[in-house]
């Protein structure tokens, strides 16, 4: 099986976990914006891997 590389940026780490902490969280992110942005990014990435398939038709 390969192996996906998932290292990030650590300036980049530090962003998002700046925008996603919260103080009154137990586990000290904000779930709710957490969930609110992954889900932008799929939406954004289902519309562009949309428009590459639209291109390959």
């Amino acid at each position: 099986m390969k192996k996906i590389n998932l290292d990030i940026e650590k300036e980049v780490f530090e962003q998002i976990a700046q925008e996603i902490h919260s103080d009154s969280s137990p586990v000290g992110i904000d779930a709710k914006k957490t969930h609110i942005i992954i889900l932008e990014k799929l939406v954004a990435i289902e519309k562009r891997l949309a428009a590459i398939e639209a291109k390959i038709k």
